[in-house]
């Protein structure tokens, strides 16, 4: 017969020995939980910086494409304003070549023969130009030096309305570097065309025979 104290340790330390199983049992159950969470967060974490890479990339690859076509298209751009600037350079050469000065951006041809305003007129325009529109003092003083003060017609005239002076560009002028008791129609003449001499503008009829200065913008 086994004494009831011993019997009594030995049910206790049963129990506690199951109480133990069971408890050790919980904290595997317990951890096993906890390390599927953080292995889930962890997945998560993964894939959130797997897309944040792909949109990096793709963000880089479309900027990188975008900035590439920017760089081809500059240099389309630089290339056919370089060839623009070559034909004009070439075209710069030639006029100069035929007699044509260069002044503000600018062609100029004097000529050497003498004709009436519109005939000379006729002469600059078959040359995509026409007579010489005088702008400022600078020009009425480059004029003054490539005619030597010769006498030459300029783009000015009255022929549609007596004393209203345009350009033949049909713009008009208010003031402008007339010789002292310019114009005057002397003698009561018609005189609806302008020459330029050394002391300024003077008023003279169009047939009268003179030299001329044709003026064309560099573009054309």
């Amino acid at each position: 017969t086994v004494p009831l104290h011993l019997f009594t340790k030995h049910k206790d330390k049963n129990h506690t020995n199951k109480h133990l199983t069971r408890g050790s049992d919980g904290v595997k159950i317990r951890s096993s939980r906890a390390a599927g969470v953080c292995l889930g967060l962890l997945c998560v974490l993964l894939l959130t910086a797997v897309l944040v890479l792909c949109v990096f990339i793709y963000t880089k690859s479309t900027n990188y494409t975008q900035e590439r076509q920017q760089l081809l298209t500059k240099i389309t751009n630089l290339t056919e304003e370089r060839d623009q600037l070559k034909s004009e350079r070439n075209e710069l050469q030639k006029r100069l070549a035929d007699g044509w000065k260069y002044y503000q951006s600018s062609l100029y041809f004097i000529s050497s023969e003498k004709k009436s305003w519109t005939e000379s007129r006729r002469y600059c325009r078959e040359r995509a130009a026409d007579l010489i529109i005088i702008n400022n003092t600078e020009e009425q003083e480059f004029v003054k030096i490539i005619s030597g003060g010769s006498e030459v017609w300029i783009g000015l005239t009255d022929i549609e309305v007596e004393d209203r002076w345009k350009w033949v560009d049909g713009s008009s002028i208010t003031s402008g570097f007339w010789a002292s008791g310019e114009p005057n129609s002397y003698r009561g003449k018609e005189e609806d065309c302008a020459i330029n001499r050394s002391s300024g503008w003077a008023d003279f009829s169009c047939d009268y025979m003179s030299k001329w200065i044709c003026e064309k913008s560099v573009l054309k």
